[in-house]
């Protein structure tokens, strides 16, 4: 073969390469408002940044026909590439090849990137569409799994991982994204569960669709296994390179500081949003935004347990994670939902390099049997836990309530918070002022020739001792009270001063996160 045969038929075998399972089956995706995983990749990274890896593989399967049936790629494009000029590794499942479904060296391919990733500190990003293990490569495939199951655990903490479902993720799938630190959902076409609509009608005679299984909503709503859903694959990828801009390349460096100038801080949209009324509530997302860089916030798990919100954001050009209790839901009380939610994030964060914000507004944990018995205690100190354990600097302002043991949890400087701010508003105290006189004057107030007055009297009387931040702030529990068109300009500096702190854990293989 001579050299102009030999680069034919190069150029002939990366043609082939970018075919896919075949024109037909890929119009029939696009009219699913599903683009191909070589469109998805374009979409997503930088124009002609990307380079491709393993192109020419093939699968080395023998049995129920597959010897004569090969793609080259054998269902996925991976590689490397650059999202804002950050370099990123890739991988894209191709639904029209055999499904998606994953073979020995479809995860061989996948594992090469990931390898890489980890050696060069750089993200890795997922594109997930199969419909699981190749069921005619029986144990290899299943093999093949836990070989991408075991790099994501490795890499857990090292570098962000994110997961894009953009179809099916079904069966042993689910189980790679589940690791990850963040999962993304197209709305109406992608779907994940462990076992199918037929198995589930087949053991429990339960009739559901693949949508009401384990469609975005479901998971972003319901499970909390989706941090972010899209209404299209074009917007969950726009979302996928913002999220990237928050967060840094590894554990080892910090998330992009965009220039800021500073100038006049103070903001006096936050003076007049917590109500007189301590029992009405505000949504916390409107002391977020009156703090934050205009338009910065991006918030994770928007629709999963509502009672706190957290999220990216920025402040003065930097990255920061939010954790914020939400008065206008369930009076922003801590359950076992929000205490997962809350927990996980901190927990990223840390890993790293984010500066944490909390704002704190909670009456307490929410009380009846169903918390108890889905292990309020043991979900709750996944929270206090996370922010026990978390080393980056952590910042907390009290807007108003800050009652009973959630007041330790959320990020209280009995639990290593380096700066802490109360607002005129804050009230922290043991529980509120109407139970609390209850149980202090109980007897005074049953002596009372009129009781119910006599417990209002007292129940003020204990509100002005202990419903505001003064004795928390003689105590030096609180390191200033704040105006709180105040706290912006505060808050730069804090974060300012705290941007080379450094802070060491007690040597130990790992600690015992309460599971």
């Amino acid at each position: 073969m001579n050299k102009e045969e030999r680069r034919n038929k190069l150029v002939e075998k990366r043609a082939e390469s970018k075919l896919g399972g075949g024109e037909k089956r890929i119009e029939a995706q696009h009219g699913k408002g599903k683009l191909t995983a070589r469109e998805r990749l374009e979409y997503l990274l930088d124009k002609h940044s990307f380079e491709e890896i393993g192109a020419f593989v093939k699968h080395r399967s023998t049995d129920f026909g597959l010897d004569k049936q090969h793609y080259l790629g054998d269902g996925v494009v991976t590689g490397y590439g650059t999202i804002n000029g950050r370099l990123v590794y890739v991988f894209s499942q191709d639904f029209t090849v055999f499904g998606g479904s994953l073979s020995e060296t479809h995860a061989e391919k996948i594992c090469k990137i990931m390898d890489l990733a980890m050696k060069n500190g750089a993200p890795v990003i997922g594109l997930n569409d199969s419909g699981g293990a190749r069921i005619q490569e029986g144990v290899v495939s299943l093999g093949g799994y836990a070989d991408i199951f075991y790099r994501n655990t490795l890499a857990s903490g090292v570098i962000p991982q994110i997961s894009a479902i953009m179809g099916p993720c079904a069966g042993g799938a689910v189980y790679s994204p589940a690791i990850t630190d963040f999962i993304m959902m197209a709305e109406n076409t992608s779907y994940m569960f462990v076992t199918g609509p037929n198995v589930v009608k087949t053991v429990t005679n339960e009739e559901v669709s693949s949508e009401d299984l384990g469609g975005a909503s479901v998971h972003s709503t319901k499970s909390g296994v989706a941090h972010f859903t899209a209404s299209n694959e074009i917007n969950l990828l726009n979302d996928l390179r913002d999220l990237l801009s928050y967060i840094p390349q590894n554990c080892e460096e910090h998330a992009p500081l965009l220039p800021y100038d500073l100038k006049d801080e103070s903001r006096e949209v936050l003076a007049d949003i917590v109500p007189d009324n301590p029992n009405q509530p505000y949504d916390i997302r409107d002391v977020i935004s009156g703090v934050i860089d205009e338009e910065s916030f991006m918030e994770v798990h928007k629709d999963f347990a509502e009672n706190i919100v957290v999220g990216f954001a920025r402040l003065a050009g930097r990255s920061i994670g939010i954790i914020a209790n939400q008065p206008a839901f369930l009076a922003g009380v801590l359950d076992v939902k929000s205490s997962q939610k809350g927990a996980r994030f901190v927990r990223f964060c840390d890993a790293f390099n984010i500066p944490l914000l909390v704002f704190e507004d909670v009456p307490g944990f929410l009380p009846g049997t169903d918390q108890e018995w889905n292990a309020i205690i043991t979900n709750g100190a996944k929270l206090l836990y996370a922010f026990s354990e978390a080393t980056v600097p952590r910042v907390t302002v009290i807007t108003r309530k800050a009652y009973g043991g959630a007041y330790d949890v959320m990020n209280s400087k009995h639990i290593g918070a380096d700066m802490n701010f109360a607002w005129p508003s804050a009230e922290i105290a043991v529980m509120g002022a109407k139970g609390a006189a209850e149980i202090i004057f109980r007897r005074d107030i049953a002596a009372a020739e009129d009781s119910e007055q006599a417990w209002k009297e007292k129940e003020k009387e204990y509100a002005d001792i202990f419903a505001n931040p003064y004795r928390a702030a003689e105590r030096g529990f609180v390191d200033e009270v704040i105006l709180p068109e105040e706290t912006r300009p505060k808050l730069i500096k804090a974060f300012k001063m705290l941007e080379n702190k450094v802070d060491t854990l007690p040597k130990k293989k790992h600690g015992n996160i309460p599971l």
